[in-house]
């Protein structure tokens, strides 16, 4: 059985982190670097800091917060934000990330997933997806469609349609967010999720919507997610990714259990 993951998130503005509800209403969650070490060793298996103005602010990702919470990490550390060019990712792998995370750009120049996985492998190369299904929709799932530059305009793709093309591209890994939950605490978007999982062949990260254990049970049973995503629960005192961990393998999910 394979293990499943537990990532924390830092959705980072302005040099701090910040959590809102459906890419809005930002609230104030702390230092970065802090931020991410406590993760760590609370259990999390991997940290993803996300600069979430860089593509519409038009810049590229704040590298000396990468380095700064890179030095505070020993778990794999994926950053996005701003990378426009395999150059500005490969000045994230040398501040210290070992993933990056690409989204508007991927879209707008389908070719950069694979001229970075070329230098850096497809293991190495994260795209995102954020998602928002269309309630007129005949089917709101296959419909779903896909936003850039933070969720603030739509891209004119459906999800599961440039998932599969992202994977054929060379991606080593799909990071679906759902707008419509994020930031809810009500459950991940297990539908979407399974659609998307079950039409590529690589790993595929659920995010927005976390707010009980049932809901990471529930995105890896019913979702088919190989990873789950979490901020403002962990953010703001809720769990913490060990408490999470021991209860889900209480559950039966398979979790690598922190030390």
């Amino acid at each position: 059985m394979l293990t499943k993951r537990i990532i924390a998130c830092l959705d980072v503005h302005a040099g701090r982190v910040v959590k809102g509800v459906q890419f809005v209403d930002l609230v104030d969650a702390g230092d970065p670097a802090t931020q991410a070490a406590r993760h760590a060793r609370e259990g999390a298996d991997e940290i993803v800091l996300l600069d979430i103005t860089a593509t519409h602010e038009g810049r590229q990702t704040l590298l000396a917060t990468v380095q700064r919470t890179a030095k505070e990490l020993f778990v794999p550390f994926c950053v996005g934000g701003g990378i426009k060019t395999a150059r500005d990712a490969e000045q994230v792998f040398e501040a210290g990330a070992d993933k990056v995370s690409i989204n508007s750009a991927a879209l707008a120049r389908p070719d950069l997933i694979g001229e970075i996985g070329a230098s850096f492998g497809a293991q190495a190369v994260v795209v995102a997806i954020d998602a928002r299904r269309d309630p007129a929709a005949a089917d709101p799932v296959g419909e779903a469609q896909v936003f850039v530059h933070g969720g603030r305009k739509p891209a004119g793709r459906r999800v599961v349609e440039w998932a599969r093309e992202a994977e054929a591209r060379g991606a080593g890994e799909i990071l679906l967010t759902s707008m419509d939950a994020d930031g809810t605490r009500a459950g991940f978007d297990c539908e979407l999720t399974a659609a998307v999982s079950d039409a590529v062949g690589i790993p595929v990260i659920a995010s927005g919507g976390a707010g009980t254990v049932a809901h990471f049970a529930e995105v890896f049973a019913r979702g088919k997610a190989h990873a789950a995503l979490a901020a403002s629960i962990f953010h703001f005192g809720v769990s913490t990714s060990r408490s999470l961990k021991e209860e889900l393998a209480r559950a039966g999910v398979a979790v690598r259990l922190p030390c």
